[in-house]
């Protein structure tokens, strides 16, 4: 009787064992792993037991499969349906695995926002994840030692929460901290003008106090800077300039918002601060100009470029004396080399000799400076002012000594005389909205050009304060 095909496979596959086991034992004596004149071992009593076993699970199986009737079909009905249950099952452990996880990652980011801030807007938020500040360099210049959002936080007496609401920067949003309005400019146009809302004012208040009031302190800064400087002002800004051959002056254009949110960033990192707390004082320093559109029924306020400086907020004079220390010291080394004095008022460049008249070459020099430090010249404004002519700094005659223009004066002497003869109502005049001040507005009006002339020329202000003052006893 010749042999099935599968007893045929058996019986190959048997040879091939036997064969190997033939060829692996004389090796293993070859190299010395195995002792020479002793045969294979047996397997041991446990590997041969359940071998034994399985092999009659295979014997009882195959007589099975050959002895009972079987129902294909419901067969394979029954496998597909323990299949599809098995299949369920796995989908709802799977599910259930996946929910459970999402769930412990929303209360893992649940706690770590409530401990520290991970975003703090699109573009802003590269630096959170430095917390570790120069502690030497901050000691050094008198700051508060800050590492954290929350310190900053802290220091600012409020909770992370509302830190977070302050600073979070928003490219479209509902709501923002400034009340935005404008003022006329005495040369034409607008002055735009951001005030910060009063939780917003309160937490810029304390970056200045204590923080840029110190660092920006007259010793750090250049002395060629006088605006918003302690113990400096117009007078000492234009000190320097009086009874000069030439005095030139320049305009810095969009000079704060030409400070962006990257350059703060920066100067409060050169401070000492980490990126973290660097990042939250520049946020509550800046803010993107905005414009208003109307969305499905809702005004949304657009931010239409990078947060910059506003004008409006006490930090920003102090902010840009700082970033303006290596410009300032530029252009004073420009003009001593070409035998001119500088000095800065804010925006306005002014530069003056009593020699040279090389003008030219210093307006070119000082033109490349300005450009090379990401700040525009305002062209209209530049002044060249020789002798012979009036010469001007920040609102201060120069010519021979400081002093306020005649005109203002004279109109200051005029009103007082008339206000002598007639009355203080008698002399007031509508504003450019076409409504008559009060007589108290005037009067604090009349007060502030007199402050003004007396700052200048101490001697003419003084006369004119008295005069007020001997019309107003009686009339108020």
């Amino acid at each position: 009787m010749s042999e099935t095909k599968d007893e045929k496979a058996q019986k190959i596959r048997d040879q091939v064992e036997r064969a190997a086991d033939h060829r692996v034992l004389p090796r293993m004596r070859l190299h010395g792993y195995w002792p020479k004149g002793e045969g294979a071992p047996e397997d041991p009593p446990d590997e041969r037991a359940e071998r034994a076993a399985i092999e009659a699970d295979k014997a009882r199986l195959t007589q099975e499969a050959f002895t009972s009737p079987v129902d294909l079909k419901a067969a394979l009905d029954a496998e597909r349906a323990r299949r599809i249950a098995e299949s369920r099952q796995r989908r709802t452990e799977r599910l259930a695995a996946r929910t459970e996880t999402a769930k412990q990652r929303r209360q893992a980011w649940a706690s770590e926002r409530a401990r520290r801030m991970v975003h703090a807007g699109v573009s802003v938020s590269a630096q959170l994840e430095d917390v570790v500040s120069d502690e030497a360099r901050l000691l050094a210049l008198g700051l508060p030692i800050l590492h954290t959002d929350l310190d900053v936080a802290r220091a600012l007496d409020i909770d992370l929460r509302r830190l977070r609401w302050l600073t979070f920067h928003r490219r479209a949003a509902t709501l923002v901290h400034y009340h935005r309005f404008h003022l006329p400019k005495k040369t034409g146009g607008l002055r735009h003008i951001s005030a910060p809302k009063p939780a917003l004012k309160r937490a810029q208040r304390w970056v200045f106090d204590e923080v840029l009031a110190r660092a920006a302190s007259p010793a750090r800064l250049h002395p060629a800077a006088h605006g918003f400087v302690a113990s400096r002002n117009v007078v000492s800004n234009a000190q320097p300039h009086v009874g000069k051959a030439v005095v030139v002056n320049l305009d810095l254009k969009d000079f704060f918002p030409s400070i962006t949110f990257g350059r703060v960033r920066g100067l409060f990192r050169g401070l000492g601060y980490s990126g973290a707390v660097a990042t939250i004082l520049a946020l509550l320093c800046t803010e993107p100009p905005r414009v208003g559109v109307d969305v499905d029924g809702k005004r949304v306020l657009i931010a239409m470029g990078a947060r910059q400086l506003p004008q409006g907020a006490c930090t920003s004079p102090a902010l840009t004396n700082l970033l303006c220390r290596r410009l300032d010291a530029r252009l004073h080394g420009i003009g001593g080399s070409l035998g001119f004095s500088y000095t800065r008022y804010a925006d306005d460049l002014t530069f003056s000799s009593k020699t040279s008249t090389d003008v030219a070459t210093l307006l070119f020099r000082v033109r490349r400076i300005i450009v090379d430090e990401g700040l525009t010249e305002n062209d209209d404004k530049t002044r060249v002012m020789r002798r012979g002519r009036r010469q001007e700094v920040t609102g201060v005659i120069v010519n021979d000594k400081a002093g306020v223009a005649r005109e203002d004066v004279r109109r200051l002497r005029a009103i007082l005389h008339q206000a002598a003869r007639d009355g203080l109502a008698a002399q007031r005049r509508p504003g450019d909205d076409g409504v008559l001040p009060s007589l108290s507005s005037f009067v604090a009006e009349l007060r502030g050009r007199i402050a003004w002339v007396q700052m200048v020329d101490r001697a003419k202000g003084d006369r004119l304060r008295q005069s007020l003052d001997a019309i107003t006893t009686d009339a108020i």
